[in-house]
């Protein structure tokens, strides 16, 4: 099975992907959550480009050491899986700036946004409900329980 073979059902941020490599109140429902999608159980399309976005969020604003955060970023991105979509073509990107304008996101929501239009996936796995409940065409979903994301934000409050 490969990526062009997949109907993805949803499309993943870099929270989920932060809180499944970073100790946390959040980690084991996180870990169960990323196991599922790298099974396959969960057909979640992952830009591979997170993974470079979780490493700064884990080094720089929750003092995961470096080598640490390569190490478990590196071994869940060594999984061969058709759910890694690894590409950044120019035209995505120009869309996505369109949209962040337009939509007062992030530019890097912009762009998860524009990948799940191409691939006419309406679900987005994050922690950042807000900004993605500004798109039309999708819908963002918590990848854990209420009760464990609001553990997860006191603990960053915390790490501050």
């Amino acid at each position: 099975m490969d990526e062009k073979e997949v109907r993805f059902e949803a499309i993943m941020d870099v929270g989920p992907i932060v809180i499944s490599h970073t100790r946390n109140p959040a980690l084991e429902e996180a870990v169960a959550f990323l196991k599922r999608v790298l099974k396959c159980e969960i057909l979640c399309l992952i830009p591979i480009s997170i993974f470079m976005g979780a490493y700064v969020i884990m080094t720089k604003y929750l003092g995961v050491e470096r080598e640490k955060a390569s190490e478990a970023l590196r071994k869940t991105l060594s999984v061969a899986s058709p759910i890694f979509y690894q590409d950044i073509p120019k035209q995505i990107v120009l869309e996505a700036l369109k949209d962040a304008s337009a939509y007062n996101i992030s530019s890097w929501d912009a762009y998860i946004a524009e990948l799940a239009k191409i691939h006419n996936i309406s679900i987005v796995y994050t922690l950042d409900i807000k900004d993605f409940e500004k798109i039309p065409w999708l819908k963002p979903v918590l990848p854990i329980s209420i009760d464990k994301f609001r553990a997860y934000q006191e603990w960053l409050i915390k790490q501050r």
